[in-house]
């Protein structure tokens, strides 16, 4: 059963928000932010301000998979992961 764009966005602040605190995380990480903001993308019950936010998650998702040194994106983007955070619980 698939879960709704609620539970999809708690996910997505729950990677976030670990990644932010731990300062690493994981390929499949990436890769289900990936698919969770696939799916958010299409979803029209999603506010459209925060698609642009999705965007930016997604391509530091995508960076983040493809990088040799992913504690060291992470640690990068630590106020991007806290910004994201702040902008998913503002539109949602």
């Amino acid at each position: 059963m698939p879960i709704n764009h609620t539970d999809q966005m708690n996910v997505l602040k729950d990677i976030l928000t670990n990644q932010q605190a731990d300062c690493c995380g994981t390929v499949a990480e990436c890769e289900q932010m990936e698919r969770i903001i696939k799916s958010l993308m299409v979803n029209t019950n999603v506010d459209q301000n925060l698609k642009s936010v999705l965007d930016d998650i997604y391509s530091y998702s995508q960076n983040g998979k493809y990088t040799q040194h992913l504690d060291s994106h992470i640690d990068s983007h630590r106020s991007d992961l806290t910004q994201w955070v702040n902008d998913i619980d503002s539109f949602s």
